[in-house]
């Protein structure tokens, strides 16, 4: 754990932040594209999303990044598994509504973990997650999106609802680009996941800092 990482604590954000999102390589180059895609100090957060890659490969791949991730001073979460969470001593781990128990989570990562959930459209599922102790949920897919299509198609105002009535960050998902992220920050997203609208540039710098004045 890093001991002064400014994420998903209890308390709204001043502003909204971005949260990287992995894309599924990321060996060879990536980590240089990653470490210019946290120099703008933009992102607050970053998360190993690798699907079909065994754990000790998985961890291999992830030191690089959770030390640059670290030298940014930037959250370092694994998405889906709470052992590899507890292995990396990663700051946090993001749960699917089919990836586990929060509380079971809790119990094994302990009080300083960063728990959050995902809860589609749904706010039984993010009330729930918050009775259960998350420390912030995600609603989505707002957009269209490659990288993990889904059905589900939250209303904007599901953050207003949300950012009205409770005290753990949100976060907005799902084919969020600089163009479009608006009407979510508006709403109340105290962070915007992004991925392709990131990795899917050749230059990671220039379009982190294009989120910059959205996120304001």
């Amino acid at each position: 754990m890093t001991d002064e990482t400014p994420i998903f604590r209890p308390t709204r954000a001043e502003q909204c932040s971005l949260y990287l999102i992995s894309p599924q390589e990321v060996g060879g180059a990536f980590p240089d594209r990653l470490k210019a895609a946290l120099e703008p100090g933009v992102a607050t957060a970053f998360q190993l999303r690798v699907k079909d890659v065994d754990e000790h490969e998985l961890a291999r791949l992830a030191e690089p990044l959770q030390r640059i991730c670290a030298d940014a001073n930037v959250a370092f979460i694994v998405n889906d598994s709470v052992a590899l969470t507890r292995r990396l001593g990663a700051d946090g781990v993001h749960l699917g509504q089919s990836d586990g128990d929060i509380k079971e989570a809790r119990a094994v990562l302990g009080p300083d973990a960063q728990i959050g959930r995902t809860c589609h459209d749904s706010r039984h599922f993010a009330m729930e997650a918050g009775e259960q102790g998350a420390d912030y949920v995600a609603f989505g897919a707002f957009y269209e999106t490659t990288t993990k299509p889904s059905h589900y198609r939250p209303e904007p105002s599901i953050l207003s609802w949300w950012s009205t009535l409770f005290e753990l960050p949100c976060v907005a998902i799902g084919g969020i680009t600089p163009a479009n992220a608006a009407p979510l920050v508006a709403a109340g997203a105290d962070f915007v996941a992004v991925c392709q609208a990131v990795w899917g540039k050749d230059d990671t710098g220039v379009a982190v800092e294009a989120f910059r004045d959205v996120l304001a």
